[in-house]
């Protein structure tokens, strides 16, 4: 059984929230930061941790735990962002996924990839776009693209024009 859109051996980034592991394709991935300031942006959602300054460029950065459901994320020695350049109506827009670790680059096989769980309906699971496994444990795959709607990234992508006209 093979998974829409995924033939042939791709790359993942790996990265940890609380103890799950997932991954991105690594075309979307710019590049990993270590944790640096967020400023925050008022009366944006809760995920929305802020914005950073990336030379010289307002990038959002959304905490996927919260975006997950899980607790805040803590800032630790491994902490990181994660900037992605996601597509939304045409439009690329960069942002930074805080996690709690990013583990390693992957390569895995179409065979090694399992359909997403469909798991009743009120775990959202469009954005997984398979389970991968490796070494007998589960690596959740996730389009970056769906995990967020349209309407959470205009949020997102209003907060980080707010915090440039601010500057």
């Amino acid at each position: 059984m093979s998974v829409t859109g995924v033939t042939e051996t791709t790359q993942y980034l790996t990265f940890k929230l609380e103890e799950e592991v997932f991954a991105l394709d690594i075309s979307k991935v710019r590049e990993v930061l270590d944790f640096t300031a967020v400023t925050k942006v008022p009366r944006t959602p809760e995920f929305m941790r802020g914005v950073i300054n990336l030379r010289g460029n307002v990038v959002p950065v959304v905490d996927m735990r919260l975006k997950f459901g899980m607790t805040k994320t803590e800032n630790t020695v491994n902490t990181c962002i994660i900037i992605v350049e996601i597509a939304l109506d045409g439009d690329k827009t960069v942002l930074g996924a805080l996690a709690d670790s990013v583990q390693e680059v992957i390569d895995l096989e179409p065979d090694k990839i399992e359909p997403a769980p469909k798991i009743g309906t009120r775990l959202r699971t469009e954005f997984i776009r398979g389970m991968g496994k490796r070494d007998e444990q589960f690596v959740i795959i996730l389009d970056i693209d769906k995990v967020f709607s349209a309407d959470e990234l205009s949020l997102v992508q209003d907060s980080g024009q707010k915090a440039s006209a601010d500057h």
